[in-house]
């Protein structure tokens, strides 16, 4: 069971992103999955979160920017990331949670408890 965040870069404030989270040995389509990001000198923090029914939930600070789906065909999970920021600047992480406690604890960003984020991408906004 194994998560992998791609698509990271260096990129200018006001630009787009688009990160990957891919599974491999288990199905997506069963599971919440959440984003979390880890800026330099601060704790990782959720970003967002879809549940398995695909309701999706942002912390504040990038509400109306990012964008999360996913694409069960391709067992995928994206974040969307436009009009990005400098403060946006992070290591980003995918994770997991199975439906049963992970669609309950979707709604509240709860996803710095969810399991198997692999390793990061790096986002890196800068001018």
């Amino acid at each position: 069971v194994q998560l992998q965040a791609s698509g990271g870069g260096l990129v200018q404030p006001g630009d787009s992103l688009r990160l990957s989270c891919a599974a491999s040995g288990f199905a997506l389509n069963d599971y919440a999955i959440g984003w979390l990001r880890q800026a330099p000198g601060k704790e990782r923090e959720g970003v967002s979160c879809i549940s398995s029914r695909d309701s999706a939930y942002y912390t504040d600070s990038v509400k109306g920017r990012f964008t999360v789906s996913r694409d069960n065909a391709k067992n995928t999970v994206y974040l969307q990331m436009d009009n990005v920021r400098p403060d946006d600047t992070a290591v980003y992480y995918c994770a997991a949670s199975y439906r049963l406690v992970g669609d309950a604890l979707c709604p509240v960003l709860a996803v710095t408890t969810f399991g198997n984020a692999g390793q990061g991408t790096q986002v890196t906004v800068s001018s």
